[in-house]
Order: structure tokens, then sequence, then C-alpha cells
């Protein structure tokens, strides 16, 4: 934990301001419970000024959402406890289900709209006339916290996201090209890691978080974001060009048959990278040098012959990636839109598609319908006066942390930061707040707990617990227009507040919790579905767009690695590989239809054993599969004059790299050869 600087001081004095403003507009317009505006403060505010916007909008429509469902349901189901239980329960798990597939401030209107049914419904049951007003004024008090928020993050010294993005790309890049000058350079066996690639994956993921701010940044700097969306998957698609370039030079290397000027083409690209030269008179010159080695495969050519000029075909992706990526970085850095056309191009779904993980949204959503249901009949079977906060909370705390493999630990520090906040809202209600005559005393009074609650909040590692403590403290606290200090009605609220979440939390355990190894293998089956599809001729139509949604998977399952021991981790050898295979499945998929009737049939029946591989459970592929490669790549070979000959054959070589990359070198068979002869 780092000491906080003046920029965390700045967020938290004004987070204070936004939060005693909507306290005290509250108080003005006489709603009932001004701490909800107060609370609401601290669940919105962002340290991105950006961040705070993008989800203010949704935060709101969510409110207005669950307002409306809470008076829909309570009113006509308020006489039957079970089904009206029964009904926010299910409102709430189809809520944060939908909210969960999507990784967007989007998916805030989803959770808001269920857990504020909650919020707002079931303290309301004991007197359903008032649902509508009481409703109302939930949805004007949180309404009021949320535009607060957003009101003071943007006029008092707001915090672009732009520097951040800045640096953070700076270092990305830096180790980017620290990992492909090994790749290309003489220590590539030694130094280009397994790991090295996944936390390039994992850190490009990771500006999925920056993306969203940078559209609601309005310093300028927004004007940006389509290059920022661009840049995100250029950095993606680095991983399986840069590893497959690794595994052709190996390839080459092991049979002695890399050509000295290949190898001195190698030793150019990695000078161009040390340098930094983005000059595009100098990438010219490298692609006129990758042109001149790039063998012909038109008759009589040897399997050497096809790794080099796959090497060649990636050499030339990854000049135009890095091209591309400086200029993008330049239009980022300026804040500028992207108007040249770049050379390395995708499809619109490419550069948005994402993993929608639908098994843990309704995992998440079984969890929290069980918990409402368990804390509604412990509230409904004891008669608990104020019991309704616990299935109130509870729900909250799940819908908080349901993106977690294991949101149990994070459920339970939120229900420890609620007796936190309830310690100190006790000293607070009894012996502080008496002495308060005024207003102007009792923001005074709040300064010291709440600016500490925000100090701590710009620290990722007490974020949670500070967050909890302001939010909970001001709930059980309970401040309104005029003081009550009534100690049965707060020991009531807290410990309501309390039990709901450790009920959360044990509930969360038995059935929700799962490891980051669970989670890493599930996605990994994931990917290797998606092969199996792609092989069967459905799923993506553009190679691109499946090596999209299965970078996306590894930049999920890298950070989940981390955490395994690394006997646990062997599994996942050489992810990219299972990238350049899905790549080179949907473009064979596609070529197929250019070749010959018996050139398509070797072909289709090599996509129909690599669909049954990666449908089943098989780690390595069976030997059978070795000898359809070979077997199509025979029925290739043969039709030089076909429009996808070439595309193809390099297509065919990567999957059997790929898929064998310790297998002995392609030999033509006698009939092919015969036929290749009597064809030239």
């Amino acid at each position: 934990m780092t000491l906080p600087g003046w920029r965390d001081w700045a967020f938290s004095i004004k987070t204070f301001v936004a939060a005693v403003l909507a306290m005290y507009l509250a108080m003005w317009i006489d709603l009932p419970r001004p701490y909800w505006a107060l609370g609401t403060v601290y669940i919105t505010s962002q340290v991105l000024a950006g961040a705070t916007r993008a989800k203010a909008l949704y935060r709101v429509l969510g409110t207005l959402l669950g307002a409306v469902v809470s008076i829909t349901l309570v009113p006509n189901l308020v006489n039957a406890p079970e089904l009206l239980t029964l009904a926010i329960a299910l409102w709430v798990s189809i809520c944060l289900y939908f909210s969960l597939l999507d990784r967007t401030p989007r998916s805030y209107l989803m959770m808001l709209g269920g857990y504020t049914a909650a919020l707002i419904g079931f303290p309301s049951v004991g007197e359903p006339g008032t649902m509508f007003d009481t409703a109302v004024a939930r949805a004007e008090e949180i309404t009021l916290g949320i535009l607060c928020a957003s009101l003071v993050n943007t006029i008092v010294l707001p915090q672009s996201v732009a520097p951040m993005i800045s640096t953070r790309l700076d270092l990305w890049l830096r180790d980017a090209r620290g990992w492909v000058a090994d790749v290309l350079g003489r220590a590539r066996q030694t130094r280009d890691t397994q790991a090295k690639r996944l936390k390039l994956a994992s850190d490009a993921i990771a500006f999925d978080a920056l993306a969203t701010p940078l559209r609601y940044d309005m310093t300028g700097a927004e004007r940006s974001v389509a290059a920022m969306a661009t840049l995100r998957q250029h950095m993606l698609m680095f991983l399986p060009i840069v590893s497959a370039v690794a595994d052709r030079v190996d390839a080459l290397e092991q049979a002695k048959a890399l050509p000295i000027r290949v190898r001195a083409l190698l030793d150019d690209m990695a000078a161009w990278l040390a340098s930094g030269a983005t000059d595009p008179v100098a990438a010219d010159r490298l692609r006129m040098a990758a042109d001149a080695v790039d063998p012909v495969l038109h008759k009589n050519f040897a399997w050497p012959d096809l790794v080099l000029a796959s090497l060649v075909a990636r050499l030339r992706d990854f000049i135009d990636l890095r091209q591309d990526a400086r200029l993008l970085q330049r239009h980022i850095v300026d804040g500028t839109p992207v108007r040249k056309e770049l050379a390395f191009r995708y499809t619109a779904a490419a550069r948005t598609i994402r993993h929608r993980d639908h098994g843990m949204a309704l995992l998440s959503a079984v969890g929290v319908f069980l918990v409402v249901l368990l804390t509604c009949s412990i509230w409904i079977a004891t008669g608990w006066p104020d019991g309704s906060g616990a299935p109130m909370m509870a729900s909250v705390g799940c819908c908080f942390f349901a993106a977690q493999d294991d949101p149990a630990p994070s459920i339970l520090g939120f229900a420890n930061s609620a007796v936190l906040g309830a310690v100190v809202a006790a000293i607070y209600l009894f012996a502080v707040l008496p002495q308060a005559t005024s207003f102007e005393m009792l923001a005074l009074a709040l300064a010291p707990a709440l600016i500490l609650c925000g100090v701590c909040m710009t620290q990722p590692r007490t974020a949670p617990m500070a967050m909890g403590a302001a939010v909970n403290g001001s709930a059980v606290i309970a401040l309104q227009s005029s003081y009550t200090g009534d100690f049965a009605a707060f020991a009531n609220s807290a410990l309501s507040i309390i039990v709901g979440m450790w009920v959360a939390t044990l509930v969360t355990r038995l059935v929700r919790s799962v490891g980051a190894g669970w989670s890493a293998h599930r996605l990994q089956a994931v990917n290797r579905r998606s092969l199996a599809q792609a092989a069967e001729r459905h799923g993506a139509q553009s190679g691109l767009e499946l090596a999209a949604i299965m970078l996306d998977r590894v930049g999920l399952l890298a950070p989940r690695l981390a955490a395994l021991p690394p006997d646990d981790a062997e599994w996942t050898a050489d992810l990219l590989a299972e990238v350049r295979i899905g790549v080179n499945v949907v473009e064979l998929r596609r070529d197929r239809r250019q070749l010959s009737t018996e050139a398509r049939t070797a072909v289709e029946r090599l996509l129909g054993g690599m669909a049954r591989h990666f449908g089943g459970r098989a780690a390595l592929p069976p030997t059978e599969l070795l000898v359809s490669l070979d077997a199509a790549l025979d029925a290739v070979a043969i039709e030089p004059e076909r429009p996808a000959h070439r595309a193809a054959l390099l297509g065919l070589v990567g999957i059997r790299r790929g898929l064998f990359p310790e297998a002995p070198p392609y030999r033509p068979s006698l009939v092919a050869q015969t036929q290749a002869a009597l064809a030239a």
C-alpha cells in the first residue's frame, strides 16, 4: 500500500463535498431518508471522472427500473409473503444474470434494477399503501446522490484517464518490444516464456477498464476512443502472430534450414524494434526484404519451404501491426480520431467481441436467489421488525462481487466493513451527533470519518472496506432532518445488515465459490468448443473474429493462472497455439471452396477429425489427425494453379505446427510427387 498523494486527498475531499451536498439537498426538499443520498455518493464515486460519468446514466436508469418493479410487486403480493419473496428473489437473480453477460457500464442498468427493487421493496412491506411514495422517494434519494457525485467529479479537479492510458501503454509496448526482440534474436529458447505471453495478454485485457472512462473523459481525449478499441485488438493480435514467428523460426533452426538471408532479416527487425523507429520507409524496406526471401510454392517444394513461407507471412503481419500500433498510440496521446487507413484491418465485430460466461452468470444468479430466499425466511420466521435489512443488503453484497471467481471473501469483507461502520456509527450517534445543532456542525462532525474513508477508497487493498464502512455506517446512523437516537432501532438495523451479509457469505461459499484453477479449465474448455465449432463449419466467419474471442478468454485466463502453482498449470503449455489453430481453421474452411473436389474432400475430412478431437476430452491429438493433415497437404500441393492454393497450404502448415510441433517434417507421398511431376 502506497502513501496517499495529493490527488488521493483531493478525491476524498471532493467526494465528501458531493456527499454533504446530496444530503443537504435531500433534507432541503424533505426526502424521508437523506442518508441514502449520502451513501449513494460513496457507492458511485470513482477516482477517474470519466468512470463516474460512464456509470451515472445507467445507475439512474437502473434505479428507476427497480422502483417500477417494486411498485408493481409489493402492493400486489404483500399479503402472500412467500410469493413476494420468490418474485423479488427471481427478479434480482435475472437482473444479475444479464448484468454479468455485459462487461461494459451498461451492466449497471440491470444490476441496479435488481437490487434497487430489494432496497425499496423489502422495507416497504409493512406499509404497502405508501409503496408509490416510498419508491419515488428512494429513487429521488439515490438519483440525487448519483447526480451530485457526477457533478462534483466533473467540475472539481476532474482526473482524466488519458495520462494513465499513455503510461500503461508505454509500459505494455516496452514489455512487448522486449519479448519480440527475444523471439527475433538468438536467445529465444531461454527467454521466450509462457509467463511473458500470458502477462501481455492479461495487461491488454486490462485496458478495457480504461477504455470506458476514456469515452466519457470530456477533455478532448474521448475523440481517440476508436483508436483505443482498435489498438487493444492489435495488442492481442501481436501474441499469436509473434508466437507463430517463434514457432516457425524454431522449426527451421531445428531442421538446420534457416537461410542466412532470413536470419539477417530477423536481426534487422530486432534492431528496428530496439531503435523505436516509426519511419514508414524503414517498415517498407523490411517488407521488401521479406518479399525477397519468400519462397515460390508452385512445384517441387519441401517442408522447409512451406514453413519459411508461413514465417514470411507472419513477419509481414507483424510489421503491419507494429506500424499501426505506433500510429494508434500517437492518436491516443494527441486525443485525435483515426482517419488514415490501417494496414492490418479487422471486421467490425472483431473490435468489439467479448467473451460472455453464461455458466458463471447462471451460477451467480442461483446463488443470489438462494441468499434472498434464506434471509427472507429468517426474517419471516422470527418476525424480526427490522429484519428487512438482511435480504436487502445480502442481495447488494452478492451483486457487488458476483464477477469474482470466489466472491465469499469479498462479501465477508463487506460484512466486516459493516461491523466497523456500525461501531463508528454508534460513537457518532450517541456521543457526537447530539452535540451537532446545525447542518454545518453535522457536516464538520462527519468530515474526519468520511474523508478517511474516501482516502482509503483510492487504495485497491482498502477500497472495499472503506466504501462498505461509509455506506453501511451512514445507513445505520440513519441521518435525517432531526436527531433520533434510538438504540434498539440502531442495534436491530446494524444486526440485520451484518447477519444478511454473513448468510450471503455462507451460501456463496457453498453454492457459488470456485477456484482459479476451475475457472481457468473452464475458459480453456470453452476455447476448445469454439475450435470444434469452427472445424464443424459453424461460428465465426472470420479468423480474426475467432481470434478476438479466444484471445479475450486467454486474457481472462492469464491472471487466474498466476494464482496457480507451476505444477498445476502444466496443461497451459501453449494457449496461443490454440488461437493460431483457430485462425487457420476458419481461413482454411473459407478457402476450401476454391479447391478441387479431391482437395476439398481431404480438407473436410481433416476438419471433421479436428472437430471430434476438440469436442472430446483428449489433451493430445490422435496420430490419425496427423495422417489426415498430411493427406490434405498432398491433395492441395498438386494444384498450384488454384487461387486458394498458397493460402490453403499456409493454413495447413499452421494447423500442423500447432497440433504436432514435435512431429517429423512433412514429406509428400509418392502419389503426390508423381502427380506434381505430371502437372509440371
